[in-house]
Order: structure tokens, then C-alpha cells, then sequence
């Protein structure tokens, strides 16, 4: 008889196939899991960030450059991945919980949007307690735009971000785009530089409060000498 016709040959060779496909996924699994494959970041210059346009979103929007926002008492700047995520509220909530102590310090709390989709900033604002800024070109998000695509839902830490944030009591929608990862600045004020640069890796990577404050503190408020009459 031809091994061909053998039956146990043939659920031999099925098995070992079934095996080696079972093995290439259990590898793939645990690859994606590791940092090999996330998108490398660059760190942001403060003249990068000094020369970013920026537009207000009232009525009336006016557009002007960052460096703006932390001239005078350094700020910290939020960029959102996406307003409608219930992973990025989670994170402006933490945000806003420092707002207290980041008033104490004179520091201001911004966040930016990369878009303006509907009432998706309207919405996001119940979280946040600070003022929105739209990045239309996205500057925030680079110098090397990073994105993460359906790999994130095979990583661990992500399903962990996840139920973290459900458990929360965070919810959210699929309104708009949400594969380029944001992340979280503390700018110093003038030239001082930027004190922290937080790069979000994966869906719901967030900054560590603690750390926020810590770098806020360390804001030194620019002094201006009066004017002689």
C-alpha cells in the first residue's frame, strides 16, 4: 500500500500542519505583544513645536502659532487620538483631575484635535477642563507620525486599557480618525523648553498624572519688567 493511502500518514500530516499553523499564530501573538513592531517616535524640538499652527474653535476661529499657549506660564497640552474614544476621555479626565493643583501653579491645561468632526469636541469638553485647539496638519502628532492599526487589538495591554477604562464607567463612539497616536506635553514657558513628552505606544497608553505634575512644577513663569512711562 502506498503511504499515500495510508490514513494515519494523512491525519499525521494534518495534524502536523494544524500544529505548525497553531505555531506561527502563538508566535505572531507573542510578537505583536512586543515593542518590536510599534511605530518609532522622534522627539518633538520646542522650535518644532513653537512654529505649529494652531485655529480656535468658535465662531470666529483665529489662527495662531503654539508657541502661544505656554509663553508666558508653560502649559500642558493634551493631543487627542480621537475625542469620540472612550480610552482618550479616560485620559483627559485624569488630566482634568490636576486642574485644581495646575491652577494653583498658574499653569494652563490644553488639549489639540487633529479634527473637527460634528459635536465630537462638544461631546469630548464633559471630560476635559481646558480649551480645544484644532491641528489641522497634524504637527502635534509628529515630528514622525505614528499610527497603530488592527494590530492593537491582538496586544494585551490594549484589551487591559480597555476594561480599565469600562470599568471607569468610560464610554464612547467610532466617530472619526483614530489609528494616529496622540500623546501628552508639558511645555515650559518662553525658551525654558519641554519639560515632559509623553508618546502614546498603544490604544490607551496614558500619561502618568504624577508625572505631569511633577514636570509642571518645575515651571518657571516668565517675568516681564514694567514699562518706564
Amino acid at each position: 500500500m502506498s503511504f499515500l493511502q495510508d490514513p494515519g500518514f494523512f491525519a499525521m500530516g494534518v495534524w502536523s500542519i494544524g500544529a505548525g499553523a497553531l505555531g506561527a499564530a502563538a508566535v505572531a501573538l507573542l510578537l505583536a505583544n512586543t515593542d518590536l513592531f510599534l511605530s518609532k517616535s522622534q522627539e518633538a524640538s520646542l522650535e518644532y513645536l513653537e512654529g505649529i499652527d494652531l485655529k480656535t474653535l468658535g465662531k470666529e476661529p483665529r489662527t495662531f502659532k503654539a508657541k502661544e499657549l505656554w509663553a508666558k506660564n508653560g502649559a500642558v497640552i493634551m493631543a487627542v487620538r480621537r475625542p469620540g474614544c472612550f480610552l482618550c476621555r479616560e485620559e483627559a479626565a485624569d488630566l482634568s483631575s490636576l486642574k485644581p493643583k495646575l491652577d494653583e501653579l498658574g499653569v494652563p491645561l490644553y488639549a489639540v484635535v487633529k479634527e473637527h468632526v460634528r459635536t465630537e469636541v462638544e461631546d469630548f469638553q464633559p471630560y476635559f477642563r481646558g480649551e480645544v485647539f484644532l491641528d489641522e496638519k497634524k504637527k502635534f502628532y509628529g515630528p514622525e507620525r505614528r499610527k497603530m492599526m488592527f494590530m492593537g487589538f491582538v496586544r494585551l495591554g490594549v484589551w487591559y486599557n480597555f476594561f480599565r477604562a469600562r470599568n471607569g464607567g468610560f464610554s464612547g463612539n467610532l466617530e472619526g480618525e483614530g489609528f494616529i497616536l496622540g500623546g501628552v506635553f508639558v511645555v515650559g514657558s518662553g525658551k525654558q523648553g519641554i519639560l515632559l513628552e509623553h508618546r502614546e505606544k498603544e490604544f490607551g497608553d496614558k500619561v502618568n498624572p504624577l508625572s505631569v505634575l511633577e514636570a509642571a512644577r518645575k515651571i518657571k513663569p516668565q517675568t516681564f519688567a514694567p514699562q518706564e512711562n
